[in-house]
């Protein structure tokens, strides 16, 4: 998913993975299940079968985590802002973890042809000394749509079909 704001110095454009389904939307799934599974598993242990109770709990706990798990994952987030002289890049889950600030004129977008007709290009910022990748959790529209995007603010200075290379 890409939001994009413009203010009155600065653009920025926010690129984060689709999210089917928000964390209140995993735990109404996670009580669903629950209240069956722990119904059946609390019938048997009043029937003597006791040993089903700790494992519909191990059930449901790793349940839990596994949603959990994903929820995090999908709360990735990478941002560029980009201002009248410099570029900056910041990568993270809830705050950015890593961050790259260029000059504008140093940077310059790299494209990636994509490998078949179901993948969209792969594209690197990247400027004399290092470069990340942006939006590679992007379907094929979006990853098209974040090039145009990136274009408007950017030289495209390399755009090859290989998907390894060197800088």
């Amino acid at each position: 998913m890409i939001t994009e704001l413009i203010e009155d110095d600065h653009r920025l454009i926010i690129v984060k993975p689709n999210k089917s389904a928000t964390w209140r939307t995993n735990l109404y799934a996670l009580i669903a299940v629950s209240i069956p599974s722990l119904g059946a598993a609390i019938a048997f242990t009043l029937l003597g079968a006791w040993p089903i109770l700790p494992f519909a709990g191990a059930e449901l706990i790793g349940l839990g985590a596994a949603l959990y798990y994903v929820n995090w994952k999908l709360e990735y987030r990478q941002v560029v802002t980009v201002h009248a002289a410099t570029i900056k890049i910041e990568k993270g889950y809830f705050v950015p973890k890593r961050t790259w600030l260029w000059r504008r004129d140093d940077t310059a977008l790299n494209v990636i042809d994509a490998k078949n007709q179901w993948e969209g290009p792969a594209l690197w910022l990247h400027n004399k000394e290092s470069r990340t990748t942006i939006g590679e959790f992007l379907n094929k529209d979006e990853a098209e749509e974040l090039l145009k995007r990136l274009r408007a603010e950017l030289p495209v200075r390399t755009y090859g079909s290989e998907r390894k290379f060197t800088l």
